[in-house]
């Protein structure tokens, strides 16, 4: 029976991802501990730490070996690890000859970290790549609609007009500062984790960190300045930034949310669930797991940062806790990547209606624009007295700012103009092609 909504076959379609979850699931993360041990007879072989011959009988008898996975469970049950139950198998795999090299100067930590590092390698390319098809549809959407005009809002009120470009541009930008951010992200976590029993290789010797290094570049990875057992920084940035991503598109959620609702009907997204009790219902499912999935990992990261509090030079808690949080924070960001790009892909965008929403309140949201058109004749002060009186009376008078302005006020102001939301943009241009150029 599935204990996680990610492997659960009622839930997992709605809020995972399986072309991500196959290349961090049992499977992938157990082939790659065997290419891990596989790569370190191959190194250890070149170095003369174990014989050229068990190296090879080793890397042969290994190829296309593919342990038994209950058997790795009832180990993880004794050992708190997988490896002692692997490294059992592989030498009765390997045979007589070659089973005392096998897993020669490491620790079980070693192995499974690098198999770790390796799914996560696979999964953040997906990632990556997922997250550059929701900056494409983005970009289009952003230059689509530089001149829509439409409502901006602050602590959900209306504030004054914005362009709907430069607010999906406001989306767009930290989702490009993420794909930047991933470069640094894969340095610091992709480094090899090699140091056996207490991070010293003295099981090898002097030469412990040369294996080390060679072992990195077998295996694709960065050198490593020095084993990081106990120091999980590479692994709490890796979760950073997947919550930073889920963060960023719960925003995106959060506003679709609100600019969906039938009272507001600016846009509506494609899709859509049913209600078993009401028949014109079309819930946006998927922009609700947008939230939902950036929740969820923002809950998580705080897990993982408590995994980072480890003892002395290994430890057992924190270690077990990233297997707990992390691979949950994978799959969250590959479905709400997934959820994103499928969302916008739908996305209908009513700008009749963000037009319409913007006379609504008698034209209270041009307050700003007037009040700075009316400053040039008459000063600034005087001008804010006389346009806050009319916002005041305006309400419930079934007439607009600007009538009752004209109707107070003989400055020589161009009140149409002044009250065009065309014409109170400000830079919104500027910034979407400053975003869009990023």
């Amino acid at each position: 029976m599935p204990v996680t909504a990610f492997d659960s076959a009622l839930t997992a379609p709605l809020l995972s991802d399986p072309e991500i979850a196959a290349l961090i699931d049992d499977a992938a993360v157990t082939r790659a501990m065997v290419d891990v041990e596989r790569a370190l007879s191959r190194v250890e072989g070149r170095m003369g730490v174990i014989p050229q011959e068990a190296a090879a009988a080793i890397d042969a008898a290994l190829d296309g070996f593919m342990p038994d996975m209950a058997d790795l469970g009832t180990g993880m049950r004794s050992a708190g690890v997988p490896i002692v139950a692997l490294v059992s198998q592989l030498r009765d795999q390997v045979g007589a000859d070659a089973r005392d090299h096998i897993h020669a100067g490491a620790t079980s930590q070693d192995i499974y970290d690098n198999a770790l590092l390796l799914c996560f390698a696979a999964a953040t390319d997906r990632i990556k790549a997922k997250l550059d098809a929701v900056i494409a549809l983005l970009s289009v959407m952003a230059d689509d609609h530089r001149f829509t005009v439409m409502a901006g809002r602050t602590r959900t009120q209306q504030g004054i007009p914005i362009s709907f470009g430069a607010k999906v541009a406001g989306w767009l930008a930290p989702l490009k500062r993420h794909r930047e951010r991933l470069i640094w992200v894969r340095e610091e976590l992709l480094v090899v984790q090699f140091g056996g029993a207490a991070g010293t290789l003295a099981a090898i010797g002097p030469q412990g960190m040369d294996v080390a290094d060679m072992l990195a570049d077998e295996l694709g990875l960065e050198r490593a300045v020095s084993p990081w057992h106990t120091a999980r920084d590479g692994m709490l940035g890796l979760g950073d930034w997947l919550s930073g991503i889920t963060g960023t598109l719960g925003k995106i959620g959060a506003d679709l949310l609100l600019m969906g609702q039938n009272e507001v009907g600016e846009i509506r997204a494609g899709g859509g669930g049913g209600s078993s009790a009401m028949p014109q219902k079309a819930n946006p499912i998927g922009v609700e797991m947008l939230v939902t999935l950036a929740r969820a990992n923002a809950t998580n990261l705080s897990g993982l940062h408590h995994a980072s509090i480890q003892e002395h030079e290994r430890g057992g808690p924190g270690w077990t806790l990233e297997w707990i949080f992390l691979p949950p924070m994978v799959l969250a960001t590959a479905a709400a990547l997934r959820i994103m790009g499928e969302t916008l892909s739908g996305l209908h965008v009513d700008t009749a209606r963000m037009r319409a929403n913007l006379d609504l309140d008698t034209g209270l949201i041009m307050a700003e624009a007037v009040t700075t058109a009316l400053a040039a004749h008459i000063g600034k002060v005087e001008a804010q007295a006389l346009v806050k009186q009319v916002c005041k009376d305006a309400p419930g008078s079934g007439r607009s700012i600007t009538d009752l302005l004209r109707e107070r006020c003989d400055a020589p102001v161009d009140w149409d103009a002044a009250a065009d939301p065309l014409n109170y943009l400000g830079a919104s241009q500027e910034i979407v092609n400053r975003v869009l150029a990023l």
